[in-house]
């Protein structure tokens, strides 16, 4: 396994508290989500040459 480069990151309160709720809902540590959300990212822009999916900014359908 190849070694782990380390990143000093700088995040706001609120991004960061996003991430730790998100990351805990996920069962990773925040360090984990990071890493996860940026592979997918890559992964994604690989995939279809793009940073976000087409539909970033529709919103979503709720049946209320």
């Amino acid at each position: 396994m190849a070694e782990k480069k380390q990143v000093p990151l700088r995040l706001s309160e609120k991004l960061y508290n996003d991430i730790a709720a998100w990351a805990e809902d996920d069962f990773r540590s925040v360090n984990g989500q990071i890493e996860y959300l940026l592979s997918e990212c890559v992964r994604q822009r690989k995939k279809d040459g793009k940073y976000v999916g087409e539909e970033i900014d529709v919103p979503p359908k709720f049946d209320l």
